[in-house]
C-alpha cells in the first residue's frame, strides 16, 4: 500500500505508522486551510500544517490533528485521528520528552478518548482516569483534547467541514 503525504511535515515516522494502521488503504492528506479570523476564534492553535483531511480516491475517510501540549518541564507531541464524522478514532502520543509521566502514552489510558466528539466535555479525574506520576501531562492532554473538540464545534458552525 503506497502512502502519499502532502504538507504533513510535523508527522514523524511514528505518526505515519499510526495512520497506516488505522487507514489500511492508500490515502492522501490535505491541509485544512483556515482564515486568520477563524484561527483567532479557536481555543486551540490550528495552523495550516496541523489539521488535515484524509482522503482515499477523492473520498473523505477521516481527519488528523497534530499538536503539542505541555508536560512538567517540556512539551510532548500527539496525534488525534478522527473518522469522517469527526469522532475520535484514536490518540497517540508521538514524542514524550520527560523522564516521568510517560504513562500517558499507554494505549489503555488513551482509549478513554476514543468515541469522543464535539459535544463532549472531558473532566480529568472524573471522565479521564488520573495517572500517578503523570498528573501534569495527563491533565494537559485532557485540556488539549477538550480545546480541540471545542475548536471543531466552532469550525462546524462555520461550515468548514462541508
Amino acid at each position: 500500500m503506497a502512502i502519499h503525504f502532502q504538507s504533513f511535515g510535523q508527522v514523524s515516522k511514528k505518526g505515519e505508522k499510526e495512520l497506516n494502521s488505522i487507514f489500511q488503504v492508500e490515502y492522501i492528506t490535505e491541509p485544512i486551510k483556515l482564515s486568520e479570523q477563524q484561527k483567532n476564534s479557536l481555543p486551540l492553535k490550528i495552523s495550516d500544517n496541523t489539521f488535515f483531511k484524509i482522503k482515499n480516491n477523492g473520498q473523505l475517510i477521516g481527519y488528523a490533528y497534530i499538536g503539542t501540549a505541555p508536560s512538567k518541564d517540556n512539551f510532548f507531541d500527539y496525534l488525534v485521528v478522527f473518522d469522517k464524522d469527526l469522532i475520535i478514532s484514536k490518540i497517540k502520543v508521538l514524542t514524550y520528552r520527560e523522564n516521568y509521566g510517560g504513562e500517558i502514552s499507554s494505549k489503555r489510558w488513551l482509549q478513554q478518548f476514543t468515541g469522543k466528539t464535539k459535544g463532549d466535555k472531558l473532566l480529568y479525574e472524573k471522565d479521564i482516569i488520573a495517572i500517578s506520576g503523570a498528573t501534569i501531562s495527563a491533565n494537559s492532554l485532557t485540556t488539549a483534547v477538550n480545546n480541540l473538540l471545542n475548536s471543531i464545534a466552532i469550525l462546524q458552525q462555520q461550515n468548514v467541514f462541508k
